[in-house]
């Protein structure tokens, strides 16, 4: 293999002929696509490790609660050598990769938060799939807490703002525009449902920096970050607004690279199918949109599923 690309598999007759993606090619975003047991966690894991030695801090969602097995070296064994004999690896090697867990429950891991605030209201209305009147109203909520220097930290704060909002709704329509009750209720009641899938665990201090999942070793590896994502996978909703608001705040503050030597930073989605089957279609167009802009910033992409 070159020293500017990462070994993927083999390929041609008899997979013989050894496969590599070029680093620089690393930012282009890619899918891994399969049926169920045909390896699209193992090729997942398979990359970030390469991409681990070559100095790309990754970040990468564990749903089956099997990949954070990196952390520790594997033991040899004859089927492992004879299929790097087949493939092209020369050197398969057994190595411990430096890792870091997270948890957007606190269980697993680190937590994962970021405040209400931070999230803003675009993010959080396309997240809740509010409609417009709806949409402004959370708008209206964010102005006077900025003006009132009253910070929305988590979901409480946000619904006692709204509720301020219905108390004092003479005042506020004619400051702001109409905000009818039943446009308050619709949010509460939105807000009731992303609560219920966990969200009170992601909205909170202290907020993640983002700077922490871009850590480099002494020895020079990317740090592989692992989001235990067992329970995750059971509310897509906290999914997308983790996944949306992660992928946003890089595209914020990171600086324009084009196309780099490597990447700043990968990402791996797996089991994305499950995530975007459910999301609200608002949603999935931030998504994307985010998805096509970071890649100027060095960011990679890369979504797993069937």
């Amino acid at each position: 293999m070159s020293q500017d690309g990462i070994f993927i598999g083999g390929g041609g007759e008899g997979y013989g002929d050894p496969q590599e993606l070029l680093l620089r090619y690393g930012n282009r975003h890619g899918l891994i696509a399969g049926a169920t047991g045909t390896g699209k966690t193992i090729t997942m894991q398979v990359m970030a490790e390469a991409f681990s030695r070559a100095g790309v801090p990754v970040f990468l969602t564990d749903i089956k609660g099997d990949v954070g097995g990196m952390a520790v070296a594997g033991t040899p064994r004859d089927a492992f050598a004879r299929r790097a004999g087949t493939i092209g690896l020369a050197d398969i090697g057994y190595a411990a990769m430096p890792v870091t867990f997270w948890d957007l429950f606190g269980r697993h891991g680190h937590p994962v938060r970021t405040t209400v605030s931070e999230m803003g209201p675009l993010l959080l209305s396309r997240v809740m799939d509010l409609t417009e009147a709806q949409e402004g109203a959370i708008n209206v909520a964010f102005r006077l807490s900025d003006e009132q220097g009253w910070p929305i930290l988590d979901l409480d704060d946000l619904r006692a703002m709204l509720q301020f909002l219905a108390e004092n709704r003479a005042e506020m329509s004619a400051q702001y525009g109409n905000i009818t009750t039943a446009t308050i209720g619709a949010i509460q009641r939105q807000l009731l449902v992303l609560e219920n899938q966990g969200a009170a665990s992601f909205f909170g201090e202290p907020a993640l920096d983002i700077r922490d999942l871009m850590q480099t070793t002494a020895e020079g590896q990317g740090r592989v970050n692992i989001l235990h994502a067992a329970e995750l996978m059971n509310t897509p909703r906290l999914y997308a607004t983790f996944m949306l608001w992660l992928l946003s705040e890089l595209f914020e503050e990171l600086p324009e690279v084009g196309d780099a030597d490597k990447p700043k930073l990968v990402f791996f989605f797996d089991e994305a199918h499950l995530l975007f089957n459910r999301a609200p279609r608002a949603l999935i167009e931030k998504v994307e949109q985010v998805a096509r802009l970071i890649r100027s910033k060095g960011v990679g992409v890369y979504f797993i599923t069937q």
